[in-house]
Parts: structure tokens; sequence; C-alpha cells
């Protein structure tokens, strides 16, 4: 049967340790769909009703946040001003971000609590495609320098190139699949053409849309669905 440990959902939410919350569920005290379970690794299908001593309990799924992240914010607990002093009504403390985008940057930032997933979604070998707008020092990148970068530069930590490239006026529209510290700016600054702002629009299948700076807002089942085929986890 497919489904969570019947332990470790209690665990998570809050009622104990697993050995604690086993000791519940052999007492007779659990129930799952409304029969009393009495086995600690029964495996609890996804949105099942629970009950502990005849308290019902909601099953919390994995949260997944989509931000627009506005510059000036830092991808960080521990430094500020926080991209989490943005995320407010959110257990953050579960809440990881998936990549990151530099102090400067702006625009789509996901957030998940399921680790898998974020692995899946940062890890290089998964080449999960990024798009971002770009506006340059220079202007609008000629066609020779968006040829320049779909061919590859090379970077102190090796070489980098776009998968896509496109002039798009003051700069260009990039997609990368990988998510090197700062990679955007310094394959940009390698062919001279420093950036002036860098926009995220584009995380796989996820668009940052219409959401202004400073909100979130849940991703869809859709969304999530197509984040699950991406990682191959659905």
């Amino acid at each position: 049967m497919k489904g969570e440990r019947l332990d470790k959902v209690l665990a998570r939410l809050g009622l104990g340790s697993r050995k604690e919350v086993a000791r519940l569920v052999r007492q007779g005290k659990v129930r799952v769909l409304g029969q009393v379970v009495k086995d600690p690794g029964f495996r609890v299908p996804e949105g099942a009703a629970l009950e502990v001593e005849g308290r019902p309990l909601e099953v919390r799924r994995h949260l997944h946040v989509l931000l627009h992240k506005p510059p000036g914010f830092v991808t960080s607990r521990t430094e500020g001003p926080s991209v989490y002093a943005l995320l407010q009504g959110f257990p953050t403390r579960d809440l990881s971000p998936v990549g990151r985008l530099d102090k400067d940057a702006e625009g789509l930032l996901l957030f998940t609590t399921d680790g898998l997933l974020l692995h899946r979604l940062t890890h290089p070998r998964f080449g999960v495609r990024k798009v971002y707008r770009v506006w340059t020092e220079g202007g609008t990148l000629p066609k020779e320098v968006c040829r320049r970068l779909l061919l590859g530069v090379d970077l102190e930590d090796g070489p980098a190139r776009a998968l896509a490239c496109r002039p798009a006026p003051g700069g260009a529209v990039l997609v990368l699949a990988e998510g090197r510290k700062r990679e955007v700016r310094r394959m940009l600054q390698r062919v001279g053409y420093p950036v002036r702002r860098l926009l995220r629009l584009q995380v796989g299948p996820i668009r940052l849309g219409d959401l202004p700076p400073g909100k979130w807002r849940r991703l869809s089942e859709r969304e999530v669905k197509a984040l699950l085929r991406l990682g191959g986890l659905e």
C-alpha cells in the first residue's frame, strides 16, 4: 500500500517522538478512516482522516510556495533582510528554497517542504531549466553575443552555456539548466554586457506570471503534479 508510515505521520504532526506515538498506536488510541490501527508501520493513504483518542487530526501535505522575490532580499535564514520575512502565515522552519537568487536579483523563487523534490529540482543531473529576463549596461544583446552564450563561455569554475538566448529590449531572455552562483551575471560580464537587472521568469513548468513583487501564493495541484513529474516522482 502506498502512503506514509503511521508513526511518522503522527510524529510529523507534533504528537511526540516516533517511539512515543508508536506506543499510542499499539494501545489502540489511533483510528485511520474510522478504524482502529495498532500497527505503527501501517501505511496511511494520502488525505486519510485520522483520530487520536477520539480527536480528529488534519494530515498536512507537503507545502509548495511561489514567491516573487523583490530586489534587496537575501535567500537566507541567517542574514537579512531575508526572503522568509515575506512568507507571512507559513511555518517557514520547514520551508526550503529551491535554489537561490542573489540579493539584487528578483523574480520567481520556489519553496517546498518536500526534501526529495528539492533535491531533484536543484541537482545539476536533472537539468531543470530556468528562464531569465536580463537588462544590461550594454543594452540589447546583439545576435552574435547570443551565439557566443549558446556556444559557451569559460568561467573560473568551468565552462557555462545558455540553452537559449533571445535579444530583448535593453538586454535578452536567457534559458539555463545549471544553478551555479551568480552564473547569469558572470556569463554576461564575460561577454562584455554587465547585468543591470535580473528577473527570473520560470523554473521548469512554473511561471512567475503577474504575481506582484513581495507576494506569494501556493502552487496549484496542477503545478505540483508538473513538478513531481519533472523530478520523476509522480
